[in-house]
């Protein structure tokens, strides 16, 4: 008897509503699965050439308008183990929230995660991209990673296993793989340090971030030995709107949508804007550290992992 899978499967899903723009189109096929185990069996049975978009926060991705022609699969709130093991890494799976891996790891006398607090996504996201901030970077603490395969199997593979850089992290050898979880190592530390470290990084990101209207993130990485931000401050651009989306006037490398009426098209068309003047007037290309994808007009398939 065939198992039954567990997770929930939805037709022509808005992405809007789980994207943190609150903008863009839909996914023909979206799931949720109930766990890994439920996952890894939803892989077993999809079609070997389905593309696939991996969704965690939704914090650095948009679907363009006319939506994505394939299945999207939601980890946040499903795969959410996140304990300590006795050798003493750091097990999170790919659902587990970045903040919430930050302020455990630094509950457990460890130290050096707090940067982690400020990435909004998930750790699959953080894994998929190399996030950082602070100073700090996703894969400098990765000891192993587990990986699903499109058959649904799982696979432990090392840090020598991928090519990591800035915002940027792909297996050496070709694969249709996705992350799953992987075992993070922090030196240790002090509790209470770790939790003032913590509080003070909050503050500055609701000191200096847009953090009350729809963003997603900062929108380009920063070019060697400059910061995105001051190139687009620089050019004149903030506070430059595009049909409901707008340049923030607090943070300029964020794209807010501050009434939630802007599209995904206007947000992709202020984006080029800003690369368009910055190079013009710089000759720097700013490259996007977020994820655009789908079809302008009709659905397109391609795949992706969203933080």
């Amino acid at each position: 008897m065939t198992e039954a899978l567990r997770g929930k499967l939805l037709a022509n899903e808005p992405m809007a509503g789980h994207v943190s723009w609150r903008a863009g189109g839909d996914v023909a096929r979206a799931y949720f699965p109930a766990d890994l185990a439920d996952l890894g069996l939803f892989l077993q049975r999809l079609r070997l050439d389905e593309p696939l978009l991996m969704v965690g926060l939704g914090s650095n991705l948009l679907v363009r308008d006319g939506g994505f022609d394939g299945t999207a699969i939601f980890t946040h709130g499903v795969l959410d183990t996140l304990r300590r093991d006795d050798d003493g890494s750091f097990y999170a799976e790919a659902g587990v929230a970045s903040p919430k891996l930050a302020r455990f790891v630094g509950n457990q006398g460890c130290a050096e995660a707090e940067f982690l607090a400020g990435i909004p996504g998930t750790v699959g996201g953080a894994l998929a991209m190399n996030a950082g901030c602070h100073g700090g970077e996703t894969w400098r603490y990765v000891e192993r990673v587990l990986m699903l395969n499109r058959s649904g199997e799982q696979i432990i593979r090392s840090p020598d296993d991928f090519v990591v850089g800035y915002r940027h992290v792909g297996l050496k050898e070709a694969s249709d793989e996705i992350f799953a979880g992987a075992w993070f190592r922090f030196p240790a530390g002090d509790a209470e340090v770790a939790q003032a470290r913590l509080r003070e990084l909050l503050e500055r990101r609701i000191a200096t971030q847009p953090l009350q209207l729809p963003n997603a993130g900062s929108v380009f990485r920063n070019p060697p030995g400059d910061h995105a931000a001051r190139l687009i401050e620089a050019a004149g651009l903030k506070g430059t709107q595009i049909d409901g989306a707008q340049v923030s006037e607090k943070h300029a490398n964020f794209i807010v949508n501050p009434k939630g009426t802007a599209t995904a098209s206007a947000i992709e068309r202020l984006v080029g804007r800003i690369q368009a003047e910055v190079a013009e007037q710089f000759g720097v290309h700013l490259v996007r550290e977020v994820r655009i994808l789908g079809a302008t007009g009709s659905r397109s398939g391609q795949d992706g992992e969203g933080v």
